[in-house]
């Protein structure tokens, strides 16, 4: 992890200096809490996803049909990656879509959402269950098209552990705090435009919800992309603790002051 860390550092803080869409500090406001979630995040979401997933495995390969078992196991492997990543996409846009717009979930969910100052880091700044439950919704219609690992073969989950790698990956890249679009391409993947007005705290809320295609909230009605303006402001309505274990106890705490911020956003500008 700190090896990681390090790459991305010299990668992203020199484009951010030289590409950054807003002028910001590189030790932002809470960017030491951004730096403790990604340490947590990159340990207990995982462990957390181990007896779900091994059940959600076991479960779909007793119901899926052996013939459609064969016909995926004689898929190249570049098909089934292809494949996984539309599928899997489908499963994370919905649960990320839900995360916005059931109250008990955005409790969790805002904790993402209330960075005020958008740059690479801010990819990990989020509660546990917001990841296990967003990622759970991905691999679920993976593994009832038995995409994952067909005829259950002791070898590893290639497209599971790709299309998690891959958007973890991106999710740095679209949080990151630079100006590039990529033209028609964007069409096709998201870009870091297309993320930040997903975090805009305006009346563009409730928006790009996708996480690498964007093709999803073209399909669905979510699509916002101006071809010059990026957001004027982040964050959410209702105050956040400051803490890192704060952040993490308040959305398990009752009559959560975060439920009024989501009636307001819902009420006023749900898609």
């Amino acid at each position: 992890m700190v090896v990681w860390l390090f790459l991305l550092i010299i990668v992203f803080v020199p484009l951010e200096r030289v590409f950054g869409v807003h002028p910001q500090e590189i030790f932002r406001k809470s960017f030491l809490v951004d730096l403790g979630y990604y340490f947590l995040n990159s340990l207990l979401p995982s462990m957390l996803l181990i007896v779900p997933t091994a059940f959600i495995a076991w479960t779909f390969h007793s119901l899926v049909p052996r013939g459609l078992h064969s016909w995926v196991a004689g898929m190249p492997l570049w098909a089934r990656l292809a494949a996984a990543l539309v599928v899997g996409e489908s499963g994370f846009y919905w649960g990320h879509r839900w995360m916005h717009e059931m109250p008990l979930l955005w409790r969790f969910h805002a904790v993402h959402h209330s960075a005020e100052e958008i740059d690479w880091l801010v990819n990990s700044r989020a509660h546990p269950f917001d990841i296990v439950f967003v990622r759970l919704c991905g691999l679920v219609p993976m593994y009832a098209l038995d995409l994952t690992q067909p005829m259950m073969g002791k070898a590893v989950d290639v497209a599971p552990l790709f299309v998690m790698l891959v958007g973890m990956m991106w999710g740095f890249f679209v949080h990151a705090n630079l100006r590039w679009r990529f033209g028609w391409l964007g069409l096709f993947v998201t870009t870091p435009a297309f993320h930040h007005w997903h975090h805009t705290n305006d009346e563009h809320v409730n928006k790009n919800y996708a996480s690498m295609l964007p093709v999803m909230d073209k399909l669905f009605g979510t699509w916002h992309m101006p071809k010059k303006q990026w957001p004027s402001k982040y964050g959410i309505d209702a105050p956040m603790a400051s803490g890192l274990a704060a952040q993490l106890i308040r959305p398990l705490l009752p009559h959560d002051v975060h439920i009024v911020s989501l009636n307001r956003r819902t009420s006023l500008h749900r898609p």
